[in-house]
């Protein structure tokens, strides 16, 4: 929920002020490809209505602002792309070929599965470049910032907690 938080603080910030200083968009478009590739299954298996719908607003979400800004006339404008050279292809291919390696099973969908989750980990990567080139955060990208930070910082606890449930339950069974 905090990623949605932080996607409806940048989405407030776009509409609203009609900016999108301070934002990478490469952080962005990374975030699409992520919420896209995991979210395929969304065309094979139906799980609830509520799994369907959230799956339907983080793809919406990521791809509206990417259009933004990319094609909006006023919001684009803002955008410096002079501040935001981080290349962001050089996360893709790693986090692909890590996913062809490590994945739960090798079918298609799973492996795009792991690419997302490798990827979502270092797509923050561009945007902490940006604000630390341009210095100059605004009170909206700061909180969006905040609230992904807060959102990778509980991915990381869950996991770091799933984790160790595992270890303890195959120590305990030998």
């Amino acid at each position: 929920m905090t990623h949605l938080m932080s996607v409806l603080v940048l989405l407030l910030k776009i509409h609203t002020i009609k900016s999108c200083a301070g934002i990478s968009l490469k952080t962005q478009e990374l975030y699409a490809l992520v919420f896209i590739t995991r979210y395929l299954d969304l065309f094979f298996d139906y799980i609830s209505f509520y799994n369907t719908v959230m799956k339907m607003i983080f793809i919406a979400s990521s791809v509206s602002i990417v259009w933004y800004m990319r094609s909006h006339k006023i919001v684009r404008r803002s955008y410096d792309k002079e501040q935001d050279t981080f290349r962001h292809y050089l996360l893709i291919i790693p986090c692909f070929i890590l996913a062809l390696l490590v994945h739960n099973k090798f079918t298609f969908i799973e492996v795009l599965w792991a690419f997302s989750i490798y990827l979502e980990a270092v797509a923050i990567l561009p945007q902490l470049v940006l604000l630390q080139r341009s210095r100059n955060i605004d009170n909206l990208t700061g909180q969006y910032v905040f609230f992904l930070g807060l959102c990778i910082w509980a991915r990381a606890d869950s996991s770091l907690w799933g984790f160790l449930l595992l270890l303890f339950q195959k120590l305990e069974k030998q």
